[in-house]
């Protein structure tokens, strides 16, 4: 298939990029996916830059193709890894919790492309004129920290007031829902909760299990008192949270609940006590597959996309 402006920008063959989920998006996920043609990203999370380092390092050994590092600006490490990315020539940089403002002189200057994630038009433009690349706009079907309004309202209205590419993040699981992103005006997806079970994911097996295993009504969000709703799946921690925040506990008491769960739930496998992000679309995701398979299957679209690939947009005169 022809590239569009999308596949263009970054160099790569396929417009579909990994989400960055913290704790689970290491270089083996993301250079897995960019071998495949789309674009992986490792996600930085709570990371130092050093332990960072070796998850680029590791990549770079998987792949040749670009890949890129999700940083959340309000780590402590944000400054440190804005640095780092330059000295091992990081293709692409998402962003997310901040504005990269301060960082995109410095990042363009080692040729490093700018990905913001924002949640409304607002941020987006803001984006745009801060001198992102592209904008990843992210709907609340998404997994994890997430907005308040659905991809399907989302990606319209921001797609209308920005001239640089859109990628659709949110509800995004199949090649059917690739298909109405791309009718939405996005030139490219974000793909999160189908990539986490894919055979190169290294998170705990539970945790690919929990997604295999569950139903369409499955997720909840929690953490809307404390002005930071996820997503995540229904477990005893997800209930215990709720119940909490009905009886308007504490910020403090909540955080401290919720300090350290996703690891518990990523890397130790604890379905109990852990935070077992995931999309809306987690009901949708029946198999383990490879990465490869992944992209075949999802962008496995119809005849009049095509055209969006070749040309970038849809032309609604034509």
């Amino acid at each position: 298939m022809d590239k569009n402006l999308f596949c263009n920008i970054l160099g790569i063959k396929y417009p579909i990029i990994q989400g960055a989920m913290a704790c689970i998006a290491d270089g083996s996920l993301a250079s897995a996916v960019s071998e495949a043609g789309g674009l992986g990203i490792i996600a930085a999370g709570s990371s130092d830059a050093e332990s960072l380092r070796r998850e680029i390092i590791y990549a770079k050994s998987k792949t040749k193709k670009p890949f890129g590092v999700n940083i959340m600006l309000l780590s402590p490490h944000a400054e440190d890894i804005a640095h780092m990315i330059c000295e091992e020539g990081v293709r692409v940089v998402t962003t997310g919790a901040g504005n990269p403002g301060k960082y995109i002189k410095l990042w363009k200057q080692h040729g490093i492309k700018v990905i913001p994630v924002v949640a409304s038009v607002a941020l987006a433009k803001r984006m745009e004129r801060s001198g992102a690349d592209v904008i990843i706009a992210e709907g609340s079907e998404a997994g994890g920290h997430i907005g308040e309004t659905t991809t399907m309202a989302l990606i319209p209205q921001i797609v209308d007031e920005v001239s640089i590419p859109v990628i659709a993040a949110g509800g995004i699981g199949d090649n059917r829902s690739v298909a109405a992103a791309f009718m939405l005006g996005a030139e490219a997806v974000q793909v999160g909760t189908r990539f986490l079970v894919a055979k190169e994911c290294t998170v705990n097996q539970n945790y690919k299990d929990k997604i295999i295993n569950a139903k369409d009504i499955d997720t909840v969000v929690t953490g809307r008192s404390m002005g930071h709703p996820v997503r995540v799946i229904k477990n005893k921690l997800a209930r215990k949270m709720m119940l909490l925040e009905k009886q308007n506990a504490s910020i403090d008491k909540l955080n401290e609940l919720g300090k350290g769960a996703l690891y518990k739930a990523a890397k130790e496998g604890d379905m109990d006590n852990g935070s077992i992000m995931a999309g809306q679309i987690a009901g949708l995701v029946k198999k383990e597959q490879t990465c490869e398979e992944i992209i075949k299957e999802m962008l496995n679209v119809t005849d009049i996309l095509e055209k969006v690939w070749q040309d970038g947009r849809l032309n609604y005169g034509e």
